[in-house]
């Protein structure tokens, strides 16, 4: 193997994974003029859970702050030439800015919640009746069918028991359409800012001396020096705080979720691709967008009638199940009557990183130098420009001597200008009781 010394490498902070999350963190760490490397197990930039991400840009958060870091994120996207910054000779993502409705079902039900939150803040929306909801999507049911139910439940097929009173829409909202390719333009930006990008470089251990972290070992025998180490290793997280030693002393701690998506032909002579939007359905317990090739692909809202199947990150079953395929198709041919049911399963299957109340933690840690962006559950791709520039501040206060556990620090937006209480996303908060418990945030 020659020499140790051969082996070894120096930098000011060391990245563990290169997601859209650990993208855009180098990128914001580089620019501070930091020398930066991300590794990455996976041989490619968002090779790891980002490839399969929906991609969807939204504001429909539960929480007041976590509205505020969504609308200060979309900025980034409708930003994107500039916020890179640099060419990539892969071409830049696109922003499909085709808007988001959410059904509402009743004046208390979390979509009607999530408008109120839109009225403070001022996230800009529309008010659709049932009229305004035929004319935008022809194709939509009008009927209450909820609570979410599994086909083989009884009352599946039952008729409507009402109908659903209207939706709130927000044009502002979308999709990415590459979400792979928006970490390889992370992963370019950062390069023009002197960060590199170590693949198929596997974590095995981390170093610390003198009471803080001192770098990585990868399986491969480099030995990675650093005095700052960032956890951003989606599904892999609790696998690499439990290396780090900080895994039992954190009151909120993340798993790794099994879920799929599915991808089902749009209803017949309608161009999904051109005239659809985002949609959120807590009645039946889906979400959809348009996809490729005028298809519908469709999510789960993550309804209590479905188990949740936590994993081994590095085990699990990678083949769409026929249980959830029929479930979730079944439950979206509910609100869609003309989508239909392919014989032919088509979709992904991957995993979220899950905390205990489904909001990410991003903070420092007991572990000085070791910091977390983790825990994104599926619902933080859409924010990772306002996370990168969130977890750069911090971890400069930090290092700085700031302590942010005891007086947290506050990130003002870029775009907006609003304030983001990082205290909001500590390892140690109590579980959030005005989280929807779901990828719906």
């Amino acid at each position: 193997m020659g020499d140790q010394d051969d082996l070894s490498a120096e930098f000011d902070a060391v990245i563990i994974g290169a997601g859209v999350l650990g993208g855009a963190i180098a990128v914001e760490l580089a620019r501070k003029g930091m020398r930066v490397l991300n590794v990455d197990k996976a041989s490619a930039a968002g090779a790891g859970s980002t490839i399969n991400s929906c991609a969807i840009v939204r504001f429909s958060y539960s929480t007041a702050p976590g509205v505020v870091l969504a609308w200060e994120g979309l900025h980034y996207w409708t930003d994107w030439p500039a916020y890179i910054g640099t060419d990539d000779e892969l071409g830049l993502i696109e922003f499909h800015q085709c808007g988001q409705f959410n059904l509402i079902l009743n004046e208390d039900d979390r979509s009607s919640k999530v408008r109120t939150l839109w009225q403070e803040l001022g996230i800009p929306f529309e008010d659709w009746g049932l009229d305004d909801l035929t004319e935008r999507t022809p194709f939509l049911d009008h009927g209450r069918y909820g609570p979410p139910k599994r086909p083989d439940d009884p009352h599946f097929w039952d008729d409507p028991n009402g109908t659903i009173t209207g939706a709130i829409f927000t044009p502002d909202a979308g999709y990415i359409s590459d979400p792979q390719l928006s970490c390889h333009n992370l992963q370019r930006a950062a390069e023009a800012s002197g960060a590199e990008f170590w693949f198929n470089a596997e974590v095995t251990s981390i170093d610390r001396a003198d009471g803080r972290v001192s770098g990585v070992v990868l399986a491969d025998g480099r030995r990675v020096v650093a005095p700052i180490v960032v956890n951003v290793a989606g599904p892999h997280s609790a696998v690499i705080n439990q290396m780090a030693g900080v895994y039992d002393s954190m009151k909120i701690k993340t798993r790794a979720l099994r879920h799929e998506v599915h991808h089902v032909p749009a209803p017949q002579d309608y161009d999904f691709m051109a005239n659809g939007t985002v949609g959120a359905d807590d009645d039946t317990g889906i979400y959809f967008r348009p996809e490729t090739g005028n298809n519908v692909l469709i999510g789960s809202g993550d309804p209590d009638c479905d188990t949740r199947k936590f994993v081994d990150p590095d085990n699990y079953d990678m083949n769409l199940s026929q249980d959830l395929w029929e479930a979730q198709v079944l439950r979206a041919n509910r609100r869609i009557p003309t989508l239909g049911v392919p014989h032919e399963k088509k979709g992904v299957v991957d995993l979220y990183d899950v905390s205990d109340d489904w909001l990410p933690i991003y903070d420092r840690t007991d572990l000085d130098g070791f910091y977390l962006a983790i825990g994104s559950s599926g619902n933080q791709y859409k924010n990772a420009g306002a996370v990168g520039h969130l977890m750069a501040e911090l971890i400069e206060a930090v290092e700085s001597g700031h302590d942010h556990d005891t007086t947290p620090v506050v990130v003002t937006g870029r775009y907006t200008g609003w304030e983001m209480d990082v205290g909001f996303y500590s390892r140690n908060r109590e579980v959030n009781p005005d989280s929807s418990m779901s990828v719906h945030g």
